[in-house]
């Protein structure tokens, strides 16, 4: 089937940091409108359609490469605190003045940081396969998890290994994500270079370390906070969602039993509607 994200136009916003590559869909008469961040390595074609098309059914969505990601000039920041500066300068230059905000990953640090820093700015926060940085106890990455993150191209077993769980039914619903993004990908071929990434990963390491992380801020995050993960999340510890709702004053949280990483691609239209079962409330 032809997905409404699959045919949107990409178009440009021109803000003070960088000029940003994004696409605009769905109700554009909801507001605010969602605002998806993206993951280590990702860019505008690495949202599963999917997802995006439950979303779009009733909200307006909005999709962007940050500052130096694929389409966006500029630098990638080698810190959350850059990332999240760069992704106010982008809802800056399209002249929001409120969004409910959904990071996944990578995504999920710069939202918390964005709406740190402009509460104001952000309605509902949805922090997906993600965490504050610095929780005490996190387990380290396994090596061969570093290896696959940091390999020079994705294989569909690395990508399936860190997304998809570690299960028969998670590697299935993983093949059925990864068709669903070709529509994009064959085309675009759209990738984040090592020079960019490797940008990425200093910022999560200075994340994990607990430099400029948002874990001993938590408590002053009052909005409305969904945080899910899938429980076997072998890239951001599924102990990190659990220790966010622990802190946040205000949370709902979310397990997919057997998910991974990608959880929200595992069960795109069941949780859609449980993003839209939060904003809704």
């Amino acid at each position: 089937m032809a997905y409404i994200s699959d045919v949107a136009e990409t178009r440009h916003a021109e803000g003070a940091i960088a000029r940003y590559a994004y696409r605009d869909f769905g109700q554009q008469n909801a507001t605010p409108p969602l605002v998806l961040l993206q993951r280590f390595r990702g860019t505008l074609d690495h949202w599963d359609p999917l997802f995006l098309e439950v979303l779009a059914k009733e909200r307006r969505v909005i999709i962007f490469d940050n500052a130096g990601i694929s389409e966006s000039t500029g630098e990638v920041p080698a810190t959350m605190e850059g990332m999240a500066e760069a992704a106010i300068d982008f809802l800056t230059a399209l002249g929001l003045e409120q969004v409910d905000l959904l990071g996944w990953s990578v995504g999920g640090f710069v939202a918390q940081l964005v709406t740190l820093s402009r509460p104001e700015l952000v309605r509902k926060l949805i922090v997906a396969g993600s965490g504050p940085g610095g929780v005490p106890g996190t387990p380290e990455l396994e090596q061969r998890v570093v290896e696959y993150m940091t390999a020079p191209v994705t294989s569909e077993e690395g990508f399936l290994h860190l997304f998809f769980g570690l299960n028969d039914e998670g590697v299935r619903l993983g093949k059925e994500s990864l068709a669903r993004l070709e529509t994009r990908l064959e085309k675009s071929k759209a990738d984040v270079p090592a020079e960019q990434w490797s940008k990425q990963l200093q910022a999560i390491q200075r994340w994990a370390g607990g430099t400029g992380a948002a874990w001993s801020r938590l408590e002053e995050l009052k909005l409305p906070v969904l945080v899910a993960n899938g429980s076997h999340d072998v890239m951001v510890d599924s102990g990190n969602s659990f220790a966010m709702a622990q802190k946040l004053p205000n949370a709902r949280t979310v397990f997919y039993s057997g998910a991974g990483h990608a959880f929200l691609f595992q069960h795109p239209e069941e949780f859609g509607e449980v993003v839209h079962t939060f904003l809704d409330r």
